[in-house]
């Protein structure tokens, strides 16, 4: 059963999925899509057209921008903010104000399983992978590959992460769930089943 709090806003023009809980003050636009199972946070921001997928949990006072997709799965932590204007300006050079017909939206796509944490900033267009996570307080400026650990302003990968959440070893295995990894184009992907990991 969904359950919407008398003080959020929700447009009726908004596509709401079964079991999703939204909280206190959160407003989300006409066009936005939340799959079954989302909990979205006390005062968060979910811009028209936004795409969240199942199962995403939005924490609190989190903005979510026009241009924006989440795949099922999402963490976001609190106060993130996810921009989408690569040349953000009020006012066009002649002093009229700008319209949405004159600037260009930076779309951003989270892939299943990541997590963005605390006061966290991305930046348009940023492509966050599958199962990465990114730290509290980065500012993300560039792709974050799959299943990497990236932290920082601006943020820098320090590492890799399982679909644990458990930071991995030098060989690219996980302490805390057994589970093993190897090296696939920029970021990782599990490893075979008795292969070597990091192979």
């Amino acid at each position: 059963m969904t359950t919407i709090h008398p003080s959020a806003e929700v447009s009726p023009g908004a596509t709401i999925g079964d079991g999703c809980r939204i909280w206190h003050q959160a407003q989300v636009r006409e066009g936005a899509t939340l799959g079954p199972g989302c909990i979205i946070g006390k005062g968060v921001y979910i811009d028209a057209g936004v795409q969240v997928g199942a199962n995403c949990k939005v924490q609190n006072y989190s903005c979510l921008y026009h241009g924006v997709s989440l795949e099922d799965g999402v963490f976001v932590g609190p106060h993130v903010v996810f921009t989408n204007d690569r040349l953000p300006r009020a006012i066009n050079p002649d002093g009229s104000l700008k319209s949405d017909d004159d600037w260009t939206v930076g779309e951003s796509h989270v892939g299943r399983g990541a997590a963005i944490g605390s006061r966290s900033v991305i930046l348009p267009g940023i492509q966050v992978g599958r199962w990465a996570l990114v730290g509290a307080g980065s500012v993300v400026t560039r792709d974050v590959p799959d299943h990497a650990l990236v932290a920082g302003n601006p943020a820098k990968q320090v590492g890799w992460v399982c679909s644990c959440a458990e930071k991995l070893s030098e060989d690219l295995a996980c302490g805390r769930c057994h589970r093993s990894y190897r090296r696939s184009g920029s970021g990782l992907a599990p490893a075979p089943e008795g292969a070597v990991s990091g192979a």
